[in-house]
């Protein structure tokens, strides 16, 4: 008669009769006592890791004075627009790392939205907050979005790129910020809600709801519609920032009908009556963003509205010279590594700020700009065994009437 096996527990040896329950795997079994501490140590294991993905948010440790100083180093002026971004991803942060509390009291987040005429350094904002934080960070593009169903891309193809920015980490993904340019684009056509679908305004707008208040959201990994047979990644957005962003040209009517700009008699400051009058986005609210085609079931997600102050001549020559990415000190750098000393005449810095002023193409004017003075010299002096090479007001003056640039005409 052929001996009997006795089964046992590969793990910890113990044989059938001395345990409840034994799983059969392959080539092994496991009893119920060894999965229990199997999984105790996977639940310590993540703890751990979670502790140390927590470590390396640097904004524990950091208030929002700390934050503010930072941006200053990189972006000049929007000292309201930075005050209110430095409390709003301080809060966050804070919120996410809090221990539990036994009264229950849930923190919600406070998503932003940056309203600001183009160049005036929504994006640079944004991008600037995610260095300092050493957090994922995606930047989408908000025209390309259309109503699940159709032609362009879902709103979780945003996620999409979060994911792919921290190499499909979905813990590091979920405490991500993300930034949402052009949000202006997706306003409905008209105040009234539309009777006709709206793919790719309203309908946007709408399917963005739940994933800027938190929800589960299955992600496609590689991108919407091109490989339908994907596994999806589930991601919780709760802890996520999302920070929107929009030029929302036109808006300055609208908030100009509600706040009276026209007011007459003996004691009207008309100077003071002026600067508002150029600067009506700081009177910006959360009625005038409706009126423009925002619905307010999304306002109500991105209750921190901000605006960002128009840039005047002082401001652009600061932005020229200042910060520690300046235009200057890039191009200074470039010609270094050719071996040639930069230099600029205080009168082609004041001649290029003048002309972006004209163009009106806020900070992105300057680097136009910079480029069509400094082309012929980075094509002609590399090789030539140049030492230095200075930018006065006459060569700067010079290269831009020849360019296609200077045969513009500015309205």
């Amino acid at each position: 008669m052929a001996k009997q096996t006795i089964l046992h527990c590969s793990f910890c040896g113990r044989s059938r009769d001395e345990v409840k329950i034994l799983i059969a795997g392959q080539e092994g079994h496991i009893c119920e006592n060894c999965v229990e501490h199997a999984q105790e140590i996977i639940l310590q294991e993540l703890d751990v890791r979670k502790e140390s993905t927590l470590k390396n948010v640097k904004a524990i440790n950091r208030n929002p004075k700390e934050i503010k100083r930072f941006l200053d180093d990189y972006i000049i002026g929007q000292d309201e627009a930075k005050k209110l971004l430095s409390v709003a991803v301080y809060n966050h942060y804070k919120r996410i790392t809090q221990k539990v509390q036994k009264d229950d009291i849930e923190i919600e987040k406070s998503n932003l939205i940056l309203v600001g005429e183009t160049g005036t350094g929504k994006t640079l904002l944004a991008k600037t907050v995610a260095k300092l934080l050493n957090v994922p960070f995606a930047i989408v593009d908000a025209t390309v979005f259309t109503e699940a169903g159709y032609v362009g891309e879902d709103v979780e193809s945003m996620l999409t790129r979060l994911l792919q920015n921290c190499d499909y980490d979905v813990e590091a993904a979920e405490r991500g910020i993300v930034y949402i340019d052009e949000i202006d684009k997706i306003a409905r056509k008209n105040d009234n809600p539309s009777i006709t679908r709206d793919v790719s305004g309203e309908g946007v707008q709408q399917g963005l709801l739940k994933m800027l208040e938190g929800t589960e959201v299955l992600v496609p990994p590689q991108g919407g519609r091109k490989h339908p047979e994907q596994k999806m990644i589930k991601v919780n957005t709760s802890n996520i920032l999302f920070i929107a962003g929009g030029a929302f040209d036109g808006i300055d009517k609208i908030i100009a009908r509600r706040v009276n700009t026209n007011a007459i008699g003996f004691n009207v400051d008309k100077a003071m009556q002026e600067l508002q009058r150029k600067n009506l986005l700081q009177f910006v609210n959360a009625q005038d963003l409706k009126s423009f085609g925002i619905i307010p079931e999304l306002l109500g997600r991105l209750p921190v509205i901000t605006h960002l102050d128009p840039l005047d001549a002082e401001t652009l020559r600061s932005i020229l010279t200042e910060p520690k990415n300046s235009l200057v000190k890039q191009y200074k750098r470039l010609f270094e590594l050719e071996g040639i000393e930069l230099g600029f005449e205080e009168g082609a810095l004041h001649y290029i700020v003048t002309k972006a002023l004209e163009y009106k193409l806020g900070a992105r004017g300057l680097r136009s700009i910079c480029e069509h003075v400094l082309t012929d010299a980075m094509f002609e002096l590399p090789g030539t065994g140049a030492k230095e090479f200075f930018v006065s007001e006459d060569y700067a003056k010079e290269k831009i009437d020849k360019s296609k640039l200077g045969q513009l005409k500015v309205a």
